[in-house]
């Protein structure tokens, strides 16, 4: 709520490590011709601090805004020697629509933009804020809607305001690189940028702060642009430490040409022969989409876990039997690829929560006492009080519960578990719910997903955040490629199913198996060439050992491609 944030949160205030920012100037202020810079959030004045460090300091024009007054009156004193440095105490959407009226043909924009754009939510925006930032959005041919955060205005604003041959230096949050929101940033980026550069870091850049942040760097060329030619690279650093001159050259570094499409940008982390072998196999009419053999929906969305999921104890305690459903509440209820009736007693017996209420739809007062007991309770420590369940005409009535044929685990290490559901039982939001399209054998599809192609696309579609977990939402999942198993003997996906299921069961290695499994299924079945189904067993061990290793902050190598 935005009553419980503090002043510095609802302004987006996180300032940047004078390292960040001494990069950035140096790789903005890049030749003679940049002469205008231009910093639309300065804060306190880390990034006018780095310019006046810079050689060509005397040479140049800046103009800075801060919408704070107090620390834009901090930014004023740091630069009251400097008169070539303007510092605007306004609102940075104004300063756009100013210079953005400005630019007629007869004023020029600017050759240099840096900063570190407010990470506002758009529920702690003004009204004429979020006025503004939608004509920002929709103007530029983005949607505009509540998720999208203030940052994704600021940059797409700045990269009007860039000159012909300008530089934009940006700190903005890793989101940029995967969430749905910033799908029309990605492509607007790609449509008017002829060079990207993003650069992430293993360890977490700024202190006390758990926001992960990308350094985006990008230059605006007009020829290049209007012949659909833009490049793009990602670099992984380890840390600060790496941004120094004497240890980061970038010009080695290779670009790959960037697809004019909204996908995520996780994907240039792989070279450009693993890149085009993702786009075959999503054109391989031997593979499908999740979406094109099933639906997925979230879990169930109880608003109060703790209170709608219990133990056999309260079970007996409260008589509540004949209103409770088998629940696979979280990854370790699930032992293996198939949840059933003994797994499901194991969990019960161990005294875990393996119990979902369902109380039905009929009059309060008709409910057992020892019912109306257990409800009394959840109003007395403030169950009924959470948002999901205050909105609902009778709060202890969980809606949407229905037994799926399979789940999906949202939130993964290695890999996520994909369980079949043999008891009819139902799960919360930690899992996702799968119904399978009639007619399709759910064995094979289960396999299906069991290989190192559809591992590595699992790894390309979710996403990960600090501490190197991969998450799955049902838009992402849909997305997921399979092999097409429906045609496969019956009897040699039965052998490979018991195969992965013992090894995930017995918490053993499982790429032992994945290798009979690639044999048997992608390369004997699909017909996929053992070299194409090695390089994808290497794109997933890439991109997973990449997100876990931001979690044991690696000591590798410095650069890492």
């Amino acid at each position: 709520m935005k009553a419980q944030n503090s002043d510095q949160k609802l302004r987006g205030g996180y300032y940047t490590p004078e390292e960040l920012a001494d990069f950035i100037i140096r790789w903005a202020l890049h030749n003679e011709q940049s002469l205008r810079a231009f910093e639309p959030s300065c804060g306190d004045g880390v990034f006018l601090e780095a310019l006046v460090k810079h050689p060509r300091f005397s040479q140049l024009n800046c103009v800075a805004v801060e919408l704070d007054k107090e620390e834009a009156k901090k930014a004023k004193e740091k630069m009251q020697l400097y008169s070539n440095v303007e510092v605007l105490n306004k609102d940075f959407f104004s300063v756009y629509e100013h210079y953005k009226n400005d630019l007629s043909g007869k004023s020029q924009g600017f050759d240099a933009i840096v900063g570190n754009p407010p990470y506002i939510r758009y529920q702690y925006l003004s009204s004429e804020q979020r006025v503004a930032q939608a004509d920002i959005l929709v103007t530029n041919g983005m949607k505009s809607n509540m998720l999208i955060n203030a940052w994704v205005s600021f940059v797409v604003a700045c990269v009007e305001l860039l000159n012909d041959n300008g530089r934009i230096g940006m700190v903005i949050p890793a989101e940029l690189l995967q969430v749905a929101y910033a799908e029309d940033l990605r492509l607007f980026l790609i449509n008017n940028l002829s060079s990207i550069t993003v650069i992430t870091f293993e360890e977490l850049v700024f202190p006390n702060v758990q926001q992960e942040v990308v350094l985006l760097l990008a230059e605006k060329d007009k020829e290049a642009s209007s012949k659909s030619k833009s490049s793009i690279r990602l670099i992984e650093l380890k840390n600060l430490d790496c941004l120094t001159e004497r240890t980061l050259d970038l010009e080695p570094i290779e670009y790959q040409q960037a697809m004019k499409d909204k996908n995520k940008w996780t994907r240039y982390f792989l070279d450009i022969d693993e890149t085009n072998l993702i786009y075959q196999i999503q054109m391989n009419n031997r593979f499908v989409a999740f979406s094109e053999i099933a639906d997925v929906d979230i879990g169930i969305t109880t608003g109060n876990n703790s209170y709608f999921s219990v133990s056999k104890a309260l079970v007996d305690e409260y008589e509540l039997h004949d209103v409770t459903r088998p629940l696979i509440g979280r990854s370790s209820h699930a032992s293996g690829l198939y949840f059933t009736d003994e797994d499901w007693k194991k969990n019960v017996n161990k005294g875990v929560d393996a119990y979902l209420i369902d109380f039905p739809d009929t009059p309060y007062e008709h409910y057992p006492n020892l019912h109306r007991y257990y409800i009394e309770l959840g109003e007395q420590e403030g169950a009924n009080k959470g948002y999901k369940c205050s909105i609902r005409d009778r709060w202890y009535r969980v809606p949407s519960i229905w037994a799926p044929d399979a789940f999906f685990l949202r939130r993964n290490n290695m890999f996520p578990k994909f369980v079949l559901n043999d008891i009819n039982a139902v799960s919360t939001d930690t899992m996702h719910r799968i119904k399978f399209n009639e007619g399709l054998d759910r064995d094979k599809i289960l396999l299906s997903y069991y290989n190192s192609i559809t591992f590595a696309f699992t790894e390309i579609e979710g996403r990960s955040y600090g501490g190197g977990v991969l998450e799955i939402l049902p838009g992402e999942l849909e997305k997921i490629m399979l092999p097409n198993l429906q045609g496969m003997d019956a009897r040699v996906v039965k052998d490979l199913l018991l195969k992965i299921d013992a090894a995930i069961r017995g918490n053993i290695d499982i790429e032992p198996v994945l290798d009979e499994v690639d044999k048997k299924v992608l390369i004997e079945f699909i017909g996929i060439d053992e070299k194409v189904v090695t390089t994808f067993r290497q794109i997933w061990k890439k991109l997973m050992y990449r997100r876990l290793n931001r979690k044991r902050r690696s000591t590798k190598n410095s650069v890492v491609r």
